[in-house]
């Protein structure tokens, strides 16, 4: 019998993408894989069903009950897990810091779960990297976002009526999420900075057209992320920023660290002393917040500043970045995969051995 590999429609609250598209479903299909869908999954992606071709369809519980490989772009339901065969797979963006229940009803029902949000930051990985490709679609949407609800043109206009002056931009964090920020609001004509408190993202933001923020704090950290910054560091950093701020009209955070809460840079007085009119787009509402004022999935009015704590921003745009998700488990899946059909995880791999986050009735994270 040929591996079957299924997806659900996504749960969760407001989400929209779908673990596999038509794409990849031809994929999965030619290399002699059994495609299996929940009726309707990608509808809110617009993937109808009849977009799909090559793969059979079901219930909810009939697909999660015949998965060898469960795709998710987030964590199924009680329901769903519950329903899953022991020996089965399950691999998507399994959020497992605080998850100590769900991880505990893997194990129970011998499920081996691999959460891509603890892929190493390597080389190979990045075509698997899921943090990385909806992070682009984050940045890109902050800056749409910041646009809209900005009372000020982003680009330099010239009327009739006279010059209109291009938007001042600042980007915090100079990721994936950040440099897409950078690039989207540089195209929609805005004057931008960008800053990172590793100086190595310098030729990065400059290669954007962005002119790279000195603020005189300097923290490389392991494995792609800062380091926390010492109390004098972070003094320094925030006196140098609330200054540079006052001139800001739109500013776009997006310094997280998965399974932390995120880092305090931007304080109470440091948006009361920003110009009245200006936006802040936090991208960290979801681990708590960048900003000080932020509250998760809220707009805050403060002083006449504007803070916007949105979530899920990748389920905004969820055609592309369904394409995006979908083509980052097509990689993983090759890793579990052997050229004959069969399951054959190699666990002496790096790439499977740092994901893995239930392997059979075992729970391997530790948080």
């Amino acid at each position: 019998m040929p591996i079957t590999i299924a997806a659900l429609r996504e749960t969760a609250a407001g989400e929209r993408r779908v673990a596999i598209t038509p794409e990849t479903a031809k994929k999965y299909a030619a290399r002699g894989l059994r495609v299996l869908l929940e009726h309707g999954a990608g509808d809110s992606a617009s993937f109808p069903d009849a977009s799909y071709s090559g793969v059979e369809w079901g219930d909810a519980a009939g697909v999660a009950a015949a998965a060898d490989i469960l795709l998710c772009v987030l964590p199924p339901s009680a329901a769903a897990i519950n329903t899953m065969h022991s020996d089965a797979m399950l691999v998507g963006q399994l959020r497992p810091y605080g998850a100590a229940a769900r991880l505990a009803a893997l194990a129970q029902r011998q499920v081996t779960a691999f959460a891509l949000e603890r892929l190493p930051r390597s080389t190979r990985a990045q075509a698997m990297d899921t943090l990385s490709s909806q992070a682009a679609v984050s940045g890109y949407r902050a800056v749409l976002l910041a646009a809209e609800a900005a009372p000020r043109f982003f680009p330099m206009l010239t009327t009739a009526a006279g010059t209109i002056r291009p938007s001042r931009v600042l980007v915090i964090g100079a990721g994936v999420a950040g440099l897409q920020a950078l690039a989207t609001a540089r195209r929609l004509g805005a004057q931008v900075e960008g800053f990172d408190v590793r100086p190595e993202t310098r030729e990065q933001v400059q290669s954007l057209g962005a002119k790279f923020l000195e603020l005189g704090v300097s923290a490389s950290g392991s494995g792609g992320y800062a380091r926390e910054l010492s109390a004098e560091e972070r003094a320094r950093q925030q006196q140098a920023l609330s200054e540079h701020l006052r001139n800001i009209d739109a500013l776009i955070t997006t310094a997280a660290v998965p399974g932390r809460a995120a880092p305090r840079i931007v304080t109470a007085a440091m948006v009361a002393g920003m110009k009245p009119g200006a936006i802040i787009v936090d991208l960290a509402a979801e681990s708590g917040g960048n900003c000080e004022l932020t509250r998760p999935g809220e707009r805050v009015e403060h002083g006449g500043v504007s803070i916007l704590g949105p979530l899920n921003m990748a389920a905004g745009h969820p055609l592309h970045a369904s394409e995006m998700i979908a083509r980052n488990f097509a990689h993983f899946v090759e890793l579990l995969v052997n050229k004959d059909g069969v399951l054959a995880p190699d666990f002496s791999d790096e790439l499977l051995a740092q994901s893995c986050v239930v392997q059979g009735a075992t729970v391997k994270f530790v948080e």
